[in-house]
């Protein structure tokens, strides 16, 4: 399962039957349609879009991207800042999925520690989410580079 096409500027109307009180540009009462912001779709069909290569043009420099202090992985903290040239697993937000191509990257896990441990071996105890000199970050995906070789 993988992100769709999703709506025209992140706007979805739904029709809803239980009139109640909206903020300003949200319910049109003509239509009875619910203006959603930030939605999109999960589905399991391939698209064209799932297949997009997304354009790396940065370096790895240690001191752009620090070390998770309890991951083995580095903190990138924007999907467009994703390094080029990295070949270990990355904390990346969760809008990357809006850009994922699984022939470019491979999902390792997320930095959320559960009762089972962290996939692809990266937990390493401590605070139940990723942080950076004993800060929790946001919830990351970890991701590695398949382009990039080892």
């Amino acid at each position: 399962m993988w992100l769709g096409y999703g709506f025209k500027g992140g706007n979805a109307y739904f029709y809803t039957p239980h009139i109640r009180e909206f903020a300003n540009g949200v319910y049109n009462e003509k239509t009875g349609l619910v203006k959603f912001r930030n939605v999109t779709w999960f589905t399991n069909l391939d698209t064209t879009k799932r297949h997009e290569e997304l354009v790396l043009y940065k370096k790895y420099n240690p001191k752009e991207y620090p070390k998770y202090d309890n991951y083995d992985a580095i903190e990138v903290s924007k999907t467009s800042d994703i390094p080029m040239d990295y070949d270990g697993v990355m904390g990346v937000p969760i809008s990357f999925l809006d850009k994922y191509n699984p022939d470019q990257f491979e999902i390792v896990g997320w930095s959320r520690h559960n009762d089972q441990g962290m996939d692809g071996g990266c937990w390493k105890g401590g605070k139940s989410d990723a942080t950076i000199n004993g800060k929790e970050v946001y919830r990351r995906i970890l991701i590695r580079n398949k382009k990039v070789k080892k």
